[in-house]
């Protein structure tokens, strides 16, 4: 969480103390999964559900449960369509209709250096508040 936080602090001020590498290649493998390559070796692969529930933009199916941001039944989320923005980054429309979020290239080699313990700390948040990856049941 707290390389997510430095992120994000950087990105509010304007202001890096960490240069990342040249982006080399992007690429939706399928709507479940993401590659992003970089020019000094670094490849990503990411799923949809963890590009969702890490997304840089607020979003109001967000719950804060006491003070955390916490977004269950994402497993089966998938991607439609990926936009350039700009020279800097991508913005992610998902099929459960979140686009709000753009992602900056350097934030995915910040996701992809803490991939592993980012779905962990995930997972025990979901844990602790009783909560699911799993989608909802629909109300009929």
């Amino acid at each position: 969480m707290l390389a997510i936080t430095r992120v994000i602090t950087r990105r509010i001020h304007g202001t890096s103390d960490v240069t990342f590498p040249k982006l080399s290649g992007f690429s939706i493998v399928s709507p479940k999964h993401v590659e992003v390559e970089y020019a000094d070796g670094g490849k990503f692969k990411f799923s949809s559900e963890f590009l969702r529930i890490h997304s840089p933009a607020a979003d109001g199916k967000v719950r804060s449960i006491g003070g955390e941001k916490v977004i269950s039944g994402r497993r089966y989320v998938g991607i439609m369509s990926a936009e350039p923005v700009g020279n800097y980054g991508v913005r992610l429309v998902f099929d459960d209709l979140h686009r709000t979020g753009i992602y900056p290239w350097d934030y995915f080699y910040e996701l992809g250096s803490n991939k592993f313990s980012l779905m962990r700390k995930y997972i025990k948040t979901l844990q602790k508040h009783n909560l699911s990856r799993e989608p909802p049941p629909r109300k009929r």
